[in-house]
């Protein structure tokens, strides 16, 4: 039997699909005025969207080749990009996975044992991610700077402290995964037990393997956070080897010199390891974002 559609309810589909393409156009416009200015010759940040002329000279800029000067003679590029993007895919992966680590393992605790002062902790995490980390930039360099004196490898100008850093806000992720482990049975985990398994081998082998999903996301927000973080990084870090890119790009902004061209190619290219995790993630994302958020 077909179903007819009243017209109200096929204007509003109409109404609905409109609306998303409008979204999706807003959304899109910056993202392909950036493409347009790294492909302008010039510095020029205004513009129309077409280029007249389309240049790679900033796109071979930021790829570490030589570029033609003023003189057009060839010039060596002065600032390292491509070690920029790999520190800081280096320090997002391994903050990542240091963060998933602690913040799966908080989360079970909370999830699963009774112990004494178990709701006010949930309440002080709570709490905690209430207050951006750039509220406590004089503290995070005191603390790291006597942290060198002792440790040099821990100091500043180190991906170590950085990772160390970033590693301390969990709390959020330990309340999503609390919320992920609340809607799993626990069931499962006592006929584990029944059958001889440890706290460990229930946890490594059962629980975590039903949690793959909000595993994923985790580690893709604790990835795209510290990839694109600044003030943090601008704080710990100052050497230019050491840069992270959301940090060294701030270079091609001078008072005098704007090379916008060059920080439009730089900024694509940060987006380029966010996508690729996301590409890789896919298949989990959808079930983790749902899931997360629901407390049995």
């Amino acid at each position: 039997m077909a179903i007819v559609h009243s017209k109200a309810q096929r204007w509003r589909k109409l109404a609905a699909h409109l609306f998303l393409l409008a979204l999706c156009a807003t959304v899109l416009f910056p993202f392909l005025i950036v493409i347009s200015v790294s492909l302008r010759p010039g510095n020029f940040a205004a513009g129309s969207l077409i280029p007249e002329a389309i240049s790679f000279e900033h796109w071979r800029y930021v790829l570490g080749m030589p570029v033609a000067g003023p003189d057009g003679t060839m010039i060596t590029p002065d600032l390292p990009v491509l070690r920029w993007l790999w520190n800081s895919i280096k320090v997002a992966t391994v903050s990542g996975l240091v963060t998933l680590l602690l913040s799966t393992t908080a989360a079970y605790a909370l999830a699963r044992l009774r112990f004494r002062g178990r709701r006010q902790l949930l309440t002080g995490l709570m709490l905690m991610q209430m207050f951006p980390a750039v509220l406590a930039l004089v503290a995070i360099y005191a603390i790291f700077d006597r942290l060198g004196s002792v440790v040099p490898a821990i100091g500043l100008n180190t991906h170590a402290s950085l990772v160390l850093a970033y590693s301390g806000g969990i709390a959020m992720h330990v309340w999503t995964l609390k919320g992920y482990y609340d809607t799993l049975p626990v069931e499962v985990e006592e006929a584990a037990r029944v059958d001889g398994a440890t706290p460990w081998q229930t946890f490594w082998r059962v629980l975590l393997p039903m949690a793959l999903p909000i595993l994923a996301v985790v580690f893709l927000l604790a990835f795209i956070g510290a990839i694109i973080e600044y003030p943090v990084a601008s704080v710990l870090l100052s050497q230019q080897d050491q840069l992270t890119l959301a940090v060294g790009a701030k270079l091609f902004v001078h008072e005098h010199n704007f090379r916008w061209g060059d920080f439009a190619a730089a900024a694509i290219l940060s987006g380029l390891p966010i996508t690729a995790v996301f590409l890789l993630a896919q298949r989990w994302l959808i079930a983790g974002l749902a899931a997360g958020g629901v407390k049995g």
